[in-house]
């Protein structure tokens, strides 16, 4: 078959482009959150401190949790509900990061079931699913709590993320400094490990429960980590409070979550909930606010209690 003219051949080049224009497109379109400048943390921390765009990613798109009582046979004595072949399932629902909690200061162990999460681990990079740590310390005794990270971080984890809620340590200023050692110590002992602050979202420490924790370290805590990943958890709203609305209360978090941290682009996946009393309107509802505050991904609580018939809408949440 003949090349044909030049003419033709440039015209085939140029409608190619445009195919390549317009895929893209789509492709921008597709992965549903934009992304706000690739520069968005230059200059925020001294000695590069602060979050990172490279490690922020492994916080990008749809994500999944899983705590204790969902997958350790340990700790729910044989009963878990969820098993390694569940990884299959949210590959196929487009799940793209895995968060488990490996331990509990509930139960002795450094972390729990190690065969059974490595078996985890294995199914999810096999899925091309990341998977990444989390613990829920007291903030009563730093080495307890940095013990069973550091155990679990030992064991090839994607990144980590501490939960941040407890109150059992009534010393709110000795708590706040246990928080930020402990993130500070876990970078500097793996200064590549994505990190992320998973805290109790500012509109309840703001307005909703002032006394819960008073003034939290933001801007101390920004310096070493790299993603936040605010609990907006609207459905433990009143059906007549304005923060019921999951719009608003996720668009909320994630902005003061930037102004309390002084990063005018800090990276932040919010984690809605609680799943079980969520609708598919409130599904699109939290898809709309990560979209408008450039939120470079999203999750509910948790997937154990999350309808099936919410994936669907879910799947807005990847980053491809």
């Amino acid at each position: 078959m003949a090349a044909g003219t030049a003419p033709t051949r440039v015209r085939r080049r140029r409608t190619l482009a445009a195919l390549v224009a317009l895929a893209a497109a789509v492709a921008l379109v597709a992965s549903c959150i934009p992304m706000p400048p690739n520069s968005y943390v230059a200059g925020q921390f001294p000695n590069g401190e602060g979050p990172n765009v490279v490690r922020a990613e492994t916080f990008m798109g749809l994500g999944a949790w899983w705590d204790v009582y969902d997958w350790s046979p340990t700790f729910t004595r044989g009963a878990a509900p969820l098993r390694v072949s569940d990884v299959d399932r949210l590959a196929a629902a487009g799940v793209q990061t895995l968060y488990i909690q490996t331990a509990t200061f509930r139960n002795p162990a450094t972390v729990l079931d190690v065969t059974t999460l490595r078996a985890i681990i294995a199914r999810a990079r096999a899925k091309k699913i990341k998977v990444v740590g989390w613990y829920l310390p007291q903030f009563l005794d730093v080495q307890a709590d940095l013990t069973r990270m550091v155990a679990a971080v030992r064991l090839g984890l994607d990144g980590y993320a501490i939960d941040i809620e407890s109150t059992d340590n009534p010393n709110v200023a000795a708590r706040s400094q246990m928080l930020v050692n402990e993130m500070r110590f876990l970078r500097g002992a793996f200064p590549n490990l994505p990190l992320a602050a998973v805290p109790v979202t500012p509109v309840v420490w703001d307005e909703l429960n002032r006394s819960w924790w008073p003034s939290f370290p933001y801007k101390e805590l920004a310096r070493w980590c790299d993603v936040w990943m605010p609990m907006a958890y609207w459905t433990y709203r009143d059906a007549g409070s304005p923060w019921r609305d999951p719009y608003r209360y996720v668009s909320e978090s994630v902005t003061r979550l930037r102004v309390r941290t002084g990063v005018k682009w800090l990276p932040v996946h919010p984690v809605g909930g609680l799943s079980s009393l969520m609708s598919t309107a409130d599904a699109n509802a939290m898809h709309r606010a990560m979209a408008d505050t450039y939120a470079i991904g999203g999750s509910l609580y948790d997937d154990v209690s999350t309808p099936a018939g919410l994936w669907p809408s879910l799947r807005q949440f990847r980053r491809t």
